[in-house]
């Protein structure tokens, strides 16, 4: 897609309502567009210039009138052209930053708004590249993206893991399918000298977990000598390197059998499967289980998927959380540790740390924080965007 200046459609603000987006927000909602019989008409995903109630223009970016948030801006500068060469440009310098960041190419190479980029998210994989693309604008942009990662990343796989139930919201069908290249079998990641299958067609989401780098470098060592639980292990990331971190044992739980499988694979394959056991089961059934059977491990990994999906299930969710982490600590060991995360942009920090501390006192323990952290820096956050921080983690010391 190339649009002129001349060629890109206006979308005009209501009156009074243009005063965050001139603040530095990437987002204008439904609600605060005028919704002209010509911006309705316009295509899901149409290239256009945004402009205050009395014509001054905005900035451009894409429009979609059919989605909550019909507006997502790629620039201030209404005489942006939004093309190839953008998406080139925003590319490369998103590499640049992971260059400074990585000595491997295995991180998040594209992080959203955050790397100026609407919607999307590329993952690297060395020469492969595992893109998302969540909204009708930067689905409509899709080709650019797939050249872009060619000509100036050298890709020689570009797979589209565009099966996201957040799709919907913006009238976009689900699909997977290799853009360039092939796939024949899964993938390789390095992360802390440890080699991992990742199954990019059919994993959760791209793959595998590059925000959860930083922490399981944290994590691992502090099993040294001792045993780990990993609660929602997946693929093995925290097990494997705890392992290879001389942990003497570690247990992996997963209710998804093709998960355990390459878990099993990344701990053969790294000289680590004498000392790690893999189990199928359902998280809170297996940890009302090791509790009957009075088993403690000095580190427990509680890094679940999301419990709250949309603001609606944030109250549920944060019961979740309280039960996980109450579950979680009666099996720490005294003086062990604990790591639980939430992954939802719906659950605030604050909210999260007072669940978990909720939890580990309905436990009968006392804990202190030793680590918070969110995602790792491949993973920026757009500073009026709360929603690319969704990554929360303590490590807590537990009595």
């Amino acid at each position: 897609m190339t649009n002129t200046v001349a060629e890109a459609p206006s979308v005009f603000m209501l009156p009074g309502r243009d005063r965050r987006v001139r603040g530095g927000h990437p987002w204008v909602y439904s609600n605060e567009i005028r919704m002209t019989p010509e911006a309705k008409a316009l295509a899901a995903g149409t290239v256009t210039r945004l402009r205050r109630a009395d014509g001054k223009p905005l900035g451009v970016g894409t429009f979609n009138a059919r989605a909550l948030i019909a507006y997502r801006q790629f620039s201030p500068r209404a005489e942006t052209v939004v093309d190839g060469n953008l998406i080139g440009d925003r590319l490369m310098r998103a590499l640049a930053l992971r260059k400074r960041l990585f000595a491997e190419p295995y991180y998040r190479l594209v992080h959203g708004e955050a790397d100026g980029l609407p919607g999307l998210i590329v993952d690297r994989f060395a020469d492969t590249f595992v893109v998302q693309t969540g909204t009708a604008g930067t689905e409509a942009l899709l080709a650019n993206v797939v050249a872009a990662l060619n000509e100036s990343l050298g890709a020689k796989t570009v797979v589209l893991r565009n099966d996201g139930s957040f799709r919907r919201l913006e009238g976009l069908d689900s699909y997977v399918r290799v853009a360039m290249g092939e796939i024949r079998e899964p993938v390789e990641v390095i992360e802390g000298g440890l080699r991992f299958p990742a199954d990019v067609m059919a994993g959760q989401k791209t793959g595998w977990y590059f925000d959860q780098s930083a922490s399981r470098a944290f994590v691992a060592p502090l099993a040294a000598g001792a045993s780990m639980l990993d609660i929602y292990c997946y693929t093995g990331a925290f097990a494997v390197a705890a392992a290879a971190a001389r942990a003497r044992a570690v247990l992996g739980v997963d209710s998804s059998r093709e998960a355990l499988s390459l878990a099993r694979r990344a701990a053969d394959g790294n000289g680590v499967g004498a000392g790690v056991e893999f189990e199928r089961g359902d998280a809170f059934g297996k940890l009302a289980e090791l509790a009957h059977e009075k088993r403690r491990f000095r580190v427990v990994v509680a890094d679940p998927p999301s419990f709250v999906r949309s603001r609606g299930e944030l109250k549920s969710g944060l019961r979740g959380y309280r039960k996980l982490a109450h579950l979680a600590s009666a099996l720490v060991e005294d003086g062990g540790f604990l790591f639980i995360a939430s992954c939802s942009h719906n659950v605030p920090a604050d909210a999260f740390a007072s669940e978990v501390a909720l939890g580990i006192t309905r436990a009968g323990r006392q804990a202190r924080i030793i680590r918070a952290a969110a995602a790792g820096p491949d993973h920026p956050v757009h500073p009026f965007l709360a929603e690319t921080a969704y990554l929360k983690s303590l490590v807590l010391q537990i009595d």
